[in-house]
């Protein structure tokens, strides 16, 4: 049986690209697989170490999605990373492993860097996450990981290190991780953008009440040279049919409002009606499910104490095994 580690970082609640990205995949794996599900707070605090207090709230808004899209805690084992000591001691042991150019290197770690505009201000837990992430995957044994395709250097980087280790200390202790690709790569932000991100508030999150729902659709970015109703319009890189072809079950539908759109006389407002619709409709059942969970927080906890741990019991054999390899099991 396959075994996935997968996770988020609780710097706030999820949104649709979560969903499309990686939960709808969680939920459908979790009957056929091992599935650890990590909300990764120390990782979170690598770039928001100011804002603990923060995260620490964001772990139980993480939990309700996860619970309130079909993330069975009795299929699941959803923990806590800071919980999980024996993560930081392998991550310790496996950056001797590691130079610190292939760290600088790394292109996830360069893009992210920019993107958060650190410059020369990079924060050391930051630069070495991708080791932390090794020791995430390595130490659950998971030989799949589910990930967005900007993520595939971290599991190439993961894996260099189980090379290094096995090789170094001449045993087969870590496992190789095989990347899980999404069927669609990204859902595009609503402004238009190429993603979906809390950073750049261009999100529909899972927990978003109606009124902000439509708020949100009927100011969506569509094609800049739809100007007149009558004008013809383009579909393709268009976020608003995007998210129809990616949300809407009635397929002849979507498409009759392609045709319509591209031969023109069909107006945006229109259209982006239809898409709240829809999309109220997809997030009404996840929204009241989340709703009822969140009036139990203690409960909600509790499955995450049991999870992780239960979790412990595979993190404190794997440190075993590694301390053991390496000859530092003294006792």
């Amino acid at each position: 049986m396959k075994i996935i580690l997968t996770g988020d970082r609780p710097t706030g609640p999820l949104h649709l690209g979560h969903y499309i990205g990686s939960l709808l995949n969680r939920v459908q794996l979790q009957d056929t697989c091992t599935q650890f599900v990590m909300i990764a707070d120390a990782q979170a605090l690598t770039d928001h170490a100011k804002e603990s207090t923060k995260v620490r709230e964001n772990i139980l808004e993480v939990a309700l999605d996860y619970l309130a899209v079909g993330i069975d805690p009795e299929k699941t084992t959803i923990c806590i990373q800071s919980l999980l000591p024996e993560l930081f001691e392998l991550t310790s042991y496996y950056l001797n492993l590691v130079t610190w150019n292939r760290l600088k290197h790394n292109p996830t770690v360069k893009a992210e860097i920019k993107q958060k505009g650190f410059g020369e201000a990079v924060p050391a837990g930051f630069m070495v996450y991708p080791v932390s992430q090794a020791a995430d995957i390595t130490a659950f044994k998971a030989n799949l990981v589910p990930v967005g395709e900007d993520q595939l250097p971290m599991i190439e980087q993961t894996n260099e290190i189980v090379r290094h280790f096995n090789q170094t200390y001449k045993k087969e202790v870590l496992v190789r991780a095989e990347a899980l690709l999404p069927k669609m790569a990204r859902l595009p932000g609503t402004d238009g953008g190429m993603k979906m991100s809390k950073t750049l508030g261009n999100c529909i999150y899972l927990s978003d009440p109606p009124d902000v729902i439509q708020k949100k659709v009927m100011k969506m970015f569509t094609d800049p040279g739809h100007i007149r109703v009558e004008d013809p319009g383009k579909v393709e890189g268009n976020p608003v049919f995007t998210y129809l072809d990616t949300f809407d079950t009635n397929t002849e539908k979507v498409q009759e409002l392609k045709d319509h759109y591209q031969k023109g006389g069909l107006g945006d407002v229109i259209v982006k009606r239809y898409l709240n619709e829809v999309l109220q409709a997809f997030l009404k059942p996840i929204r009241k499910k989340r709703e009822e969970y969140a009036k139990d927080t203690a409960g909600v906890m509790e499955i995450l104490k049991k999870g992780t741990e239960k979790a412990r019991l595979t993190t404190v054999k794997t440190l075993s095994d590694v301390r053991s390899a390496m000859g530092i099991d003294y006792f």
